[in-house]
């Protein structure tokens, strides 16, 4: 645990990304099988220990240390795992390393009953850079900057192979990922993948800055507001990934029933409204299906899921990713019609007679599920991650709204010593201010400071890390689109809200109204 440790530890205090690269890639190559497979899947928010919750280790940490005293000190630092490290008491005599495949073996092993105890006996054994490890390894969380990406690059320059493979084998195989370090270390063979549905890396786009596409080199189609989904069968298995190559399989059981087709499709996951007639319905209806594991008759009834197909990768055992767009595209026009019209339908192509005629239909594209533009080169292979050239993001101009602070709240990592976490509101026909989001991006870190600085002189009152404060800071809030809902008391809900500018020059009487966001309601 202490390599763990020392690693996480360097992680939190290193900005650069090559520096960061630079101690995964030593870490790989220096720390022993399990372990450093165990690592990076903590390190990439693989490891889920469902009997382990921060209510647990609250709990536990009551029973070492003073109640209050730990409220203080975690209302300070920002964190529930670091205050824990911190505060557990050293226990007596020598301390023992602990491996992280021996803490993965004891939490795994752990129920709700048996996890304090275990828990304990294992905070015990280390001092506190190996505790706080062994809390995050726990709960998740890790904040330390390290993306899966970033953690795939790693692998591939500590063993001198491919990403792309990297990133293929990675979603096939579980941690600790034995058969990958054998692989990267040219003990074993490349792992054969022929009888599973394994993932493969998602083609990005690059936003648009310049308005110079040539559209005789260019396709485009509609950017829809849901969710970027992999559908693959292989082995007489039918998976869902996820854009981050996550397994979503479980909530959308329906589409999983449907894909009966030996291919591998690339397209956005919606929900179908009843306003739109079965069109797609606002990102707000999706998430009523997102991150469930369990999905009732009602659920599938209320918000029945589909995917507007985008690309063919594979097809009856071949992969088509190495041909170009425009052959790709006749090959899923031809494919598509073997799925059920019912879950799957294609993804049509914008007929704009020339860029500005393209650029007309954009703007006034406010549909609730419609996010913009992709453009993609009629030439080009599909290929893992963002190439300059090949595909464009154009999303629609956002909305905004002047927007008055309510509350703020205390950010986490580095954040934690700010209050950095906004929620707004606007004003309803009656004079009252109701919240309609909440944001905590789109400002420098000198504007941050101001912020903080003005939360902490106009503070009407405490609520744990929450403080409410005098109405009087108007904020400009850009968005992507607004949705009615039923949660919220302003019953609207924003889609990607964050702060564009601070209005120290407007009055709070005369920020928007709740019927001007009701005006943008798509």
């Amino acid at each position: 645990m202490k390599a763990f440790a020392a690693l996480i530890d360097r992680l939190i205090y290193t900005r650069s990304r090559n520096s960061k690269l630079a101690l995964i890639v030593d870490y790989l190559r220096h720390t022993p099988d399990p372990d450093r497979g165990w690592a990076i899947a903590a390190l990439t928010e693989s490891l889920d220990f469902s009997a382990v919750k921060a209510a647990t280790v609250r709990a536990l940490l009551a029973t070492r240390v003073d109640e209050e005293l730990f409220r203080l000190s975690r209302h300070f630092v920002g964190d529930t795992a670091e205050t824990a490290a911190l505060l557990w008491p050293d226990a007596p005599g020598k301390k023992a390393d602990l491996s992280v495949a021996q803490a993965v073996d004891a939490l795994a092993a752990t129920s709700r009953a048996t996890a304090p105890a275990i828990i304990a006996s294992l905070l015990d054994r280390l001092d506190a850079d190996g505790r706080y490890a062994l809390l995050k390894l726990a709960l998740g969380g890790m904040r330390v900057g390290v993306s899966a990406r970033l953690a795939k690059q790693g692998f591939a320059q500590a063993f001198d192979v491919p990403v792309d493979d990297v990133e293929e084998l990675w979603h096939a195989i579980a941690p600790p990922y034995a058969p990958l370090f054998a692989w990267g270390e040219g003990r074993a063979d490349r792992p054969d993948l022929a009888d599973v549905a394994f993932f493969r890396p998602f083609m990005l786009a690059h936003p648009l800055e310049e308005e110079s596409i040539d559209l005789a080199d260019y396709a485009a189609e509609w950017k829809w507001d849901g969710i970027r989904v992999q559908i693959v069968r292989g082995g007489s298995e039918t998976r869902i990934y996820s854009r981050g190559g996550e397994e979503i399989s479980g909530a959308f059981p329906e589409l999983v029933a449907a894909f009966d087709q030996d291919a591998v499709i690339d397209g956005e996951l919606l929900v179908r409204g009843e306003v739109q007639g079965g069109e797609a319905a606002s990102f707000n209806a999706l998430q009523q299906r997102l991150g469930r594991k369990l999905v009732s008759k009602k659920m599938l009834a209320d918000y029945p899921a589909f995917v507007r197909v985008y690309d063919l990768l594979a097809v009856d055992g071949t992969d088509l990713r190495p041909l170009p767009w425009a052959e790709r595209r006749r090959q899923l026009e031809t494919f598509v019609p073997r799925l059920a019209a019912s879950h799957f339908d294609l993804s049509q192509i914008i007929d704009a007679a020339d860029f500005d005629d393209l650029a007309e239909r954009r703007a006034g594209a406010r549909d609730a599920a419609i996010e913009g533009v992709m453009l993609k080169r009629r030439d080009a292979p599909y290929v893992a991650g963002r190439r300059a050239g090949l595909w464009y993001k154009w999303k629609r101009d956002p909305l905004t709204a002047d927007c008055v602070m309510m509350y703020a709240q205390r950010g986490n990592g580095r954040r934690a010593s700010f209050y950095s976490d906004y929620t707004f509101g606007c004003w309803s026909d009656t004079g009252e201010l109701l919240p309609v989001g909440k944001a905590y991006s789109g400002f420098t870190d000198e504007e941050l400071k101001w912020l903080d600085k003005f939360v902490r002189d106009n503070t009407l009152g405490r609520f744990g890390p929450v403080r409410e404060v005098e109405k009087s800071l108007v904020l400009e809030v850009a968005f992507d689109s607004i949705h009615a809902s039923k949660r919220h008391k302003s019953g609207l809900a924003m889609r990607f809200p964050r702060i564009s500018r601070i209005r120290r020059d407007k009055p709070a009487e005369e920020a928007d109204r709740i019927a001007t966001l009701q005006a943008m309601v798509s």
